[in-house]
């Protein structure tokens, strides 16, 4: 079974905001490409407001990026759980992604290129 993924580093400045706030802003953002799936964003955690982000107990795993660990963000008015992930321990071929976070964007988490 074929299952092509790409990562390159992701052109530009991007942002992430939810809840009204920029909880990210990155140059150095990667951009990881997946079969059959839009392009997902990974900012390295040290530009990301951290301190924002609960750890969940949530895990899902995939045989090609390894094991995900989940995150809420926490806002002024709302918890939104388990909308940003990470690996702490990718799979060798996607090494690069360690220490970074993806969020699944919605009407209150959104990632743009500015």
């Amino acid at each position: 079974m074929d299952h092509a993924i790409t990562l390159r580093k992701a052109g530009g400045t991007w942002t992430l905001r939810a809840g009204g706030a920029v909880l990210a802003e990155s140059t150095t953002a990667l951009e990881l490409t997946e079969k059959n799936a839009p392009p997902q964003i990974y900012f390295p955690c040290r530009d990301v407001a951290m301190a924002l982000l609960e750890p969940s107990n949530h895990t899902s795993h995939c045989d090609h990026k390894g094991t995900a660990h989940y995150f809420s963000i926490i806002t002024k008015s709302t918890k939104l759980a388990n909308v940003a992930s990470g690996y702490a321990n990718p799979t060798e071929a996607l090494a690069a992604i360690k220490d970074h976070v993806t969020f699944q964007t919605s009407d209150q988490v959104t990632v743009e290129r500015i």
